[in-house]
């Protein structure tokens, strides 16, 4: 060998050997790890290991722009990547709140959850295109890729449309990939054939690595898969000359090299054509077992057991690095007692760093408590029991903490004013406040990322403003924006070519270019993924759900991904979706839903904007473009085609979320509503009016957030009674609002009569004008109650 080849050759051996280093630091990671769970120092444990090699292998061609869409046994990959260190990954384990031992989620996710920010506290984007970036792990098994989905159409948006080349800090010329990993087992989920679909259609650069282990928990791989193969299962979506689909690749996870040199290339392919890929990882081992929780040793045979280990990946590429010459058994072993010592110093460290400050805490609550124990009344029994306690506890809880310190000052109520227990109580209630401030913040955005913090501009009308349908405000109102705000995209079913079916984007599309507003399949989970993805990487999507009823399709990744982004983040990767649908009064029990009470108990973490017409809709929209946070936009199905008055300020104004809007004063009865709902208690108004009531109407505009200056209570103050009352099912919307005023904002004080709530049916509503009428609300129904109110 020349001079040349030698160092070359030595360079490679060197990568090699630093492969295995990581790929032993891993697996060391996780048998400590599990040991730790089963010690009682952690409550459950998930892991990587049997995947090493593999991991390892994909993560060489992971580059700075690229994004990680994965789950939770990549503990190898964030190690190779640098996303992650041993040591956060303990912390996690430990479940550690502080942020910067822990900075994926603040203790909030289990272990193996790991996340990226995108976005400052200053409201600006970071240069995603030279960070390594993942997208938040979430456990639901096959969630990671309907996001995967809008991940990489980012990079064919921004790589195909020339208004987004400016941005070279979210992207460099669409180079990006999105790196989606998922266990075999759950390709069996739908969410897995919905994405595969639309990536296959859309073309673009997802790279989707399949981890097979034979197995998902203690179910054969030949029980979950057609052909006992998702390769082969997939085969009739295989690209080919003048169609489009998706490459396929088979390799297996033990083979180092072979993975390497396809990878390598398919890689490259993808990152240079934006044509998916499957890699289909065979022959991967679990030698743990699924986790924590049992023991594969019940499911599986002997031979499979003995199998894997001679499988196992980290012992396969040891025998290859002797049989090449990489390294020999002296320099192997030496490898291995190394990353032994390293796991055991990462784990060392997370501990430490978690358990000291609970230590301190409990020598804080000592010093609190041993006082009122020499106080005259006290029991010093139950006080020193409690003190020794925590001091003879060599793992305490923050909880145990809390716990003791309202024991005793529960006991000792009839001393609160004596010094010592006035000294406990002001700590308990300092260190509470502290720990709600670790596990219960960040539900939302906050500073200039929140919603609630937009300026609000009054809508402004000109003399000679005229009137026009609803649909016709929206369309000039999408006109404008998209003209204005290159970075917004909208999407959906029927969307593109006819402008949806409400007309709001009629010929926006010819007029703004089929990237920006464009046509999607029918496949409302993915229309979503897409939406996440684009938000996540700085763009503004709109992303379209056709009716509300079909929102149930798309609504787990909303619910399990978007809702919970800001608290598992704990502040901070931000995801602004704005998902656009329309729902309430129509014909027929799938074109009239009014789902409000699942949609608010689901999406808590998003604001759920219900306006009554679409001059209000458009006003939330430039709400909610000003910020970063992701919300559900529901427009009245049966307003399209009401007159309004056109603002002369149309992109400029904006509705303040979580503040209702009074449309009519009254003194003797409140009545609260939004949507669609508005015009039947309009017209039940007029009929009431005649019979000498005054009632005042409130549209609450936002459900999340709902009132949040508490303006309803004070017309209940003045009034005296009230009525909740929307389109949901009984127990719905209205019980929501009905708990909001009578007991978070202390309505009951001011209540002269029974409040009452009304609601649709319990049952779908039925088709036709008579169908909604026997179904929903109507004018008589709210006459009634209201008299009923007035008379009792």
């Amino acid at each position: 060998m020349n001079l040349e080849s030698r160092l070359s050759f030595e360079e490679f051996r060197k990568e090699v050997l630093n492969d295995y280093r990581l790929a032993c630091e891993s697996r060391e990671v996780s048998l400590l790890a599990r040991k730790e769970v089963l010690t009682g120092k952690a409550k459950f444990g998930i892991f990587g290991d049997g995947k090493e090699v593999a991991q390892i292998a994909m993560s060489k061609y992971f580059q700075p722009g690229d994004f990680r869409s994965g789950y939770y046994r990549d503990q190898t990959v964030a190690f190779a990547t640098g996303i992650a260190t041993p040591e956060q990954f303990f912390s996690q384990l430990y479940a550690d709140p502080d942020q910067q031992n822990e900075p994926f989620s603040g203790g909030r996710q289990m272990n193996s959850h790991f996340a990226t920010p995108n976005l400052g506290k200053d409201g600006h984007w970071l240069n995603l295109a030279e960070m390594k970036n993942s997208a938040v792990d979430m456990a639901p098994t096959a969630g990671q890729m309907p996001r995967a989905l809008g991940l990489a159409y980012a990079s064919k948006l921004f790589r195909e449309t020339e208004a987004l080349h400016q941005y070279t800090s979210l992207s460099n010329n669409g180079n990006e990939i999105c790196f989606a990993t998922i266990g075999d087992a759950s390709t069996s989920e739908g969410h897995f054939w919905e994405t595969m679909n639309a990536a296959g259609v859309l073309q673009v650069p997802m790279a989707v690595f399949v981890w097979d282990d034979g197995y998902g928990i203690s179910v054969p791989r030949k029980y979950q898969t057609t052909k006992n193969s998702i390769s082969a299962a997939l085969e009739g979506f295989r690209k080919a000359d003048g169609t489009n689909g998706f490459d396929i690749y088979n390799v297996k996870g033990w083979d180092y090299a072979g993975m390497c040199e396809v990878f390598e290339a398919a890689i490259r392919k993808i990152r240079e054509t934006h044509i998916p890929a499957l890699f289909h990882v065979e022959e991967i081992t679990q030698p743990q077992g699924h986790s924590t929780s049992g023991s594969h040793e019940r499911y599986k045979s002997k031979e499979r057991l003995s199998w894997e280990k001679e499988f196992d990946c980290n012992v396969k590429m040891r025998s290859w690095i002797i049989e090449n010459a990489l390294g020999d058994e002296e320099i192997l072993l030496a490898i291995e007692a190394d990353a032994k010592v390293k796991a055991q110093d990462a784990r060392k460290s997370a501990w430490e760093k978690y358990i000291v400050p609970i230590k301190e805490q409990v020598q804080a609550f000592v010093a609190q408590a041993a006082p009122i124990a020499e106080v005259e009344g006290a029991d010093a029994h139950l006080v020193n029991q409690a003190i020794r306690d925590l001091q003879h506890n060599r793992e305490p809880l923050r909880r145990d903490i809390l716990k003791a310190c309202a024991t005793i000052l529960l006991k000792h109520r009839q001393l609160k004013n004596i010094p010592a227990v006035q000294a406990l109580q002001q700590y308990y209630d300092q260190y509470l406040q502290y720990e709600k401030d670790n596990y219960n913040s960040y539900l939302y955005a906050t500073g200039v990322n929140s919603a609630l913090n937009v300026p609000v501009v009054p809508a402004t009308y000109e003399a000679e403003s005229i009137l026009l349908n609803g649909y016709e405000i929206l369309n000039k109102y999408f006109d404008q924006l998209f003209t204005n705000n290159s970075k917004v995209f909208a999407f959906g079913e029927d969307v593109g070519k006819i402008g949806d079916v409400n007309q709001g984007f009629a010929g926006l599309q010819q007029k703004h270019g089929k990237d920006r507003i464009s046509d999607t399949g029918i496949r409302e989970l993915t229309i979503m993924g897409q939406g996440i993805g684009l938000a996540l990487r700085g763009l503004r999507p709109i992303a379209e759900i056709q009716y509300l009823d079909y929102l149930l399709y798309g609504l787990q990744p909303l619910s399990d991904d978007v809702a919970t982004l800001q608290y598992r983040t704990k502040g901070m990767t931000h995801c602004p979706i704005i998902v656009r649908t329309r729902g309430h009064r129509l014909e027929g029990i799938w074109h009239s839903g009014s789902p409000m009470g699942m949609i608010i108990n689901s999406l808590r973490g998003m604001h759920v904007c219900v306006p009554r017409n679409m001059v209000q809709a458009a006003g939330m929209y430039n709400t909610l473009l000003q910020a970063n946070e992701p919300a559900l936009v529901i427009e009245s199905l049966n307003g399209y085609r009401l007159k309004e008055k056109l603002p002369a300020n149309l992109e400029s104004f904006t509705v303040p979320l979580g503040v209702p809007e009074i449309l009519q004063e009254g003194t003797d009865v409140t009545i609260v509503t939004y949507g669609s709902m508005t015009r039947i208690v309009e017209e039940a108004m007029v009929a009431l009016q005649e019979m000498g009531v005054s009632c005042e109407l409130i549209d609450v505009q936002t459900l999340l957030p709902f009132d949040i200056h508490h303006s309803i209570v004070k017309s209940l103050q003045k009034t005296n009674r009230i009525l909740f009352t929307d389109e949901d099912v009984p127990g719905g919307g209205t019980a929501y609002m009905f708990q909001q005023v009578i007991e978070k904002q202390g309505g009951y004080r001011w209540l002269d009569v029974a409040p009452r709530t009304i609601s649709a049916q319990a049952h779908r509503p039925a088709y036709g004008s008579d169908g909604d009428y026997f179904s929903k609300p109507n004018t008589e129904d709210i006459v009634k109650a209201v008299m009923e109110m007035m008379e009792e």
